[in-house]
């Protein structure tokens, strides 16, 4: 059941998505991790993802984003050292099979509806992600999402991951709206926090029936999929 944390004064015009654990499944790489490291797909998994995302703050923060990394390369570091840590043996051929699989994660099965529902109401559809473009590119046509997405968004325009302010007022150039007309959608708390502190009214797409971040501010809804997105625009 969706809860709503505050009402909107007006339905959004456009919603922004992320991509990477809200529109794409981030832990479908651990099924190919399985076949290469029996018993370990999961954990690897988990620490490839936590990993990269560390990586993404930490260049971010540190000299001002002057030692920013694309997202591609990030996340083959974050492979690499969470490969180190779990004390795996990651070949060339091995590393290049996990990475492709990055290309083409699995998406969310209620995409594709969601999208569609949106774009029957007139709303402006897009993704901004930390993903770089040729990453958003392929994983975009990969789960048929083509012509459904008005925009797709890359932080690498400013070289600053989420949550940096830069990286969220892309969205508000790209649609030439103000954030508090355009909704944002995660499943990364971190990242829907961030958002609603940016000024988006935000969904927070809590899958995993986790709790949200103690830092004294909620999200303007939480729901459990994507679906619940529609319940901004209820009586459109």
């Amino acid at each position: 059941m969706e809860k709503i944390h505050s009402q909107l004064a007006q339905h959004p015009q456009a919603v922004l998505f992320d991509a990477y654990g809200t529109l794409l499944d981030v832990y479908s790489v651990g099924l190919l991790a399985e076949q290469l490291f029996p018993g370990q797909g999961s954990t690897l998994s988990v620490l490839w993802r936590d990993k990269q995302i560390e990586y993404t703050r930490l260049v971010t923060t540190s000299n001002h984003g002057a030692h920013y990394q694309p997202f591609w390369e990030l996340t083959r570091a974050g492979l690499r050292y969470a490969c180190k840590r779990l004390k795996l043996v990651l070949s060339p051929e091995h590393e290049a099979q996990l990475m492709n699989q990055y290309r083409h994660l699995s998406a969310f099965p209620e995409n594709k509806a969601v999208l569609q529902a949106l774009k029957a109401r007139g709303i402006v559809t897009g993704i901004l992600s930390n993903g770089d473009p040729d990453m958003l590119g392929i994983a975009v046509r990969s789960a048929g999402l083509e012509g459904l997405l008005d925009h797709v968004i890359s932080v690498d325009a400013v070289r600053l991951y989420k949550t940096a302010p830069e990286a969220y007022a892309l969205g508000e150039q790209a649609t030439g709206l103000k954030a508090s007309q355009i909704a944002f959608v995660s499943c990364n708390s971190w990242d829907a926090l961030a958002a609603t502190w940016y000024g988006y009214p935000t969904l927070w797409v809590n899958r995993y029936q986790l709790p949200f971040e103690e830092l004294g501010t909620q999200p303007t809804r939480t729901g459990s999929t994507l679906t619940d997105v529609l319940g901004f625009f209820e009586s459109v």
